[in-house]
């Protein structure tokens, strides 16, 4: 039985990568940080079929132990400070967790273990500025947030970690990918969520930002393939994972209002608040490589994902609704 270790597993891609592996026959062990409340939600239903491990990407011999203790064949390290607004706000937060943190954990795997296959969660956000459409492994980066500056730092470590310890680690440079497990701060959950509130007569309008603003959005369950593929493969390397279009957020809202019948002008007002410092107005993946070498594909339309989205806001809106009126 092979053994995974999954930093940041009470995430989105956490939990689609912990169901994935444990379908494939692993064993999946979790690093968790501890706090006063421990936000399991969204894997509520593995606790009893995977082990949590409290650990920080802030600590090195932490780290060091739980590899000791854990002995796992793979790694991913999906842990990170991922919220690109909050990243202007805490920057050197965002830093030591997202850049330095790749480190400590490549340092652990190459001092533990060296056999033990890395995968880090590298991000389309690095591109930024983007020098050139659609953007694949050989463009030239040009980060445009402290995340996206610390996303970058962490890629580059995994590969000189590679190309200088001979460590079998992997960049997956993920563009954006959505659930109904993405957290309600992101702007694709910001729109289904107050779609379903609107619909059930809860809210009366979203306020976003640039809604010109083009992205290549996927389905995350689609993308936890991707990175296992990656560490199936013969020799390391990094991918670019995407869909190889590109979505407007007005053309998100659309879509997003129009599952619930509503009219999306009615209800979007513009707000200057949500204006990022430096923006990213573009980005669009080439996913041929991956398709090419690895034999993966995204299987979720940009529709399905919008559809499936609203969908599963509007049942737990709907639930919430009949919770109250059970307990007034």
């Amino acid at each position: 039985m092979r053994t995974a270790l999954i930093t940041g597993i009470t995430g989105q891609d956490g939990a689609y990568l912990a169901k994935f592996l444990l379908q494939k026959g692993y064993q999946v062990h979790g690093m968790v940080r501890r706090g006063s409340t421990l936000p399991f939600e969204r894997i509520a239903d593995l606790t009893d079929r995977i082990e949590l491990h409290q650990g920080d990407l802030l600590d090195q011999m932490a780290l060091n132990r739980l590899l000791e203790k854990v002995q796992p064949t793979e790694v991913y390290n999906l842990a990170a400070q991922s919220f690109v607004p909050t990243s202007f706000d805490q920057p050197i937060l965002t830093g030591e967790v997202t850049a330095l943190g790749v480190t400590r954990i490549l340092e652990a795997v190459r001092t533990v273990d060296p056999t033990i296959r890395f995968y880090q969660a590298s991000s389309s956000e690095m591109f930024g500025k983007v020098y050139e459409e659609p953007q694949r492994e050989s463009t030239p980066f040009w980060p445009r947030s402290p995340y996206g500056v610390s996303k970058m730092y962490g890629h580059w470590m995994t590969v000189n970690y590679r190309e200088s310890y001979d460590l079998f680690a992997c960049s997956g440079i993920l563009f954006n990918h959505e659930s109904p497990l993405r957290g309600i701060e992101f702007v694709t959950r910001k729109i289904t969520y107050a779609v379903a509130r609107i619909a059930q007569g809860l809210q009366n309008e979203l306020r976003l930002g640039n809604l010109d603003a083009e992205r290549d959005w996927g389905f995350a369950g689609d993308y936890v393939e991707a990175m296992w593929l990656m560490l199936q493969a013969e020799h390391p390397d990094d991918f670019v994972v995407a869909t190889g279009q590109k979505h407007t957020v007005r053309e998100f809202c659309r879509l997003a209002f129009e599952r619930v019948e509503l009219d999306w002008k009615k209800y979007v007002v513009v707000d200057e608040k949500f204006y990022r410092p430096a923006d990213v107005n573009t980005l669009c993946g080439d996913p041929a490589k991956a398709k090419a070498e690895l034999g993966w594909e995204p299987k979720v339309s940009f529709e399905q994902l919008v559809h499936m989205m609203v969908d599963a806001d509007m049942k737990r809106v709907k639930a919430d609704i009949k919770l109250l009126k059970e307990e007034s």
